[in-house]
């Protein structure tokens, strides 16, 4: 796929165009890369968590560069990936689902979905394909993420065991899943999950055709960078550990880590205070959402609006964002340069993921450009 880059970075783009509206700047290049290195790395099949970033681009860029299988959450999000990939394998992983959507799923040729619950089952059976994999959720006190999946979906060992048997007794392809939690950057969380799923199996008399060891793949936000490849390498050797050579086929769902770096957001210095304070044309209720869940990035760059960098000595500064909401305020102050200016724009690297998606409208604000760059 050829990406029309106008711009070769967010610099040029911000001196020339002096944006005053938060957006976010894509680079085609930065993704496709991103999702190689995950296929050379991971040993077995990638798939992409559409619900990180669902953008017509991304979804088009991860098909160009050898993706085509993915994870779904919603019939919005299967017609979304369809329509950029007619032929692509769906894996159905949100749990619960209405009859109207299984309906949907059935009709589109999802060919995996996972179960957390026995009447989850019941409405799956007889309404998809006979012979359909099926992937009972694990889910295990394991620690090392920003925050823990397990609290909502998955169960312990024994009811995983009741369902893993239950699903290989009704005809269908008996699979397991965990995921270890968001921004997990900690190798033993796959380890831990991956020796229970071989023990369940084993109690339940069932040979697992796949493990899914989900998402939770850390991005870069802060310090240095998460070391994908020591993962990579722990849960490959920890699945021929504990299943040795009958080892089952291994699928992966990364939605944060896939696409982050790929994007980087830009905002403004709407005004100043004398206290230190800002405020910015973008806030919780727009791009900056998640860090009132896992903390804000590091990774900042401030430009004057005529580019120059600004190097001034850090300072903590309480952040508001630009509607009239008083919630609308960073849970901690960032340090800035003690020379900020109104004006002046944060590039923020590392935010293709949970930006624009959960992006509102409140007050008229929120994330409406992407802007294609040769590079970030």
């Amino acid at each position: 796929m050829k990406n029309a880059a106008p711009w070769s970075d967010p610099r040029a783009h911000l001196m020339r165009q002096t944006p005053d509206a938060a957006l976010l700047y894509f680079s085609p290049d930065r993704l496709q890369a991103t999702a190689r290195a995950f296929q050379a790395g991971f040993p077995g099949l990638v798939t992409y968590a559409v619900k990180a970033n669902p953008g017509a681009e991304v979804l088009a860029n991860l098909v160009a560069a050898g993706i085509t299988a993915f994870d779904v959450a919603s019939p919005e999000e299967m017609r979304a990936v369809r329509a950029v990939c007619p032929r692509a394998v769906l894996h159905y992983n949100n749990p619960v689902r209405s009859l109207p959507e299984i309906e949907v799923a059935a009709q589109m040729g999802v060919a995996s979905y996972s179960i957390d619950c026995l009447r989850e089952l019941d409405k799956l059976t007889g309404r998809i394909a006979s012979d359909a994999e099926i992937t009972v959720r694990l889910a295990l006190p394991v620690r090392g993420a920003a925050y823990d999946f397990g609290a909502k979906f998955g169960v312990g060992p024994d009811r995983a065991e009741e369902l893993l048997r239950a699903v290989a007794q009704r005809g269908f392809t008996p699979s397991m899943t965990f995921h270890p939690g968001t921004q997990c950057a900690d190798p033993a969380a796959w380890g831990a999950y991956i020796g229970v799923v071989a023990d369940v199996a084993r109690r339940a008399g069932v040979r697992l055709a796949r493990i899914n060891v989900g998402g939770g793949f850390a991005a870069h936000r802060t310090g240095n960078a998460p070391d994908l490849t020591a993962i990579f390498t722990h849960i490959g050797a920890e699945v021929a550990r504990v299943f040795g050579a009958d080892a089952p086929a291994l699928v992966c769902e990364p939605g944060r880590a896939m696409v982050a770096e790929a994007f980087s957001l830009a905002v403004r210095v709407k005004a100043l205070r004398d206290s230190g304070a800002i405020f910015l044309n973008d806030g919780v209720y727009g791009g900056l959402t998640e860090i009132r869940d896992i903390g804000a990035p590091d990774r900042i760059t401030v430009l004057a609006p005529d580019g120059t960098p600004r190097h001034g000595a850090p300072s903590p500064r309480v952040v508001f964002g630009p509607t009239c909401d008083s919630i609308d305020r960073l849970p901690d102050p960032l340090p800035l340069p003690e020379d900020l200016a109104e004006g002046d724009y944060l590039l923020i690297s590392g935010m293709g993921a949970y930006t624009r998606c959960l992006s509102t409208d409140f007050n008229g604000y929120g994330l409406r450009e992407v802007v294609t760059v040769a590079q970030l």
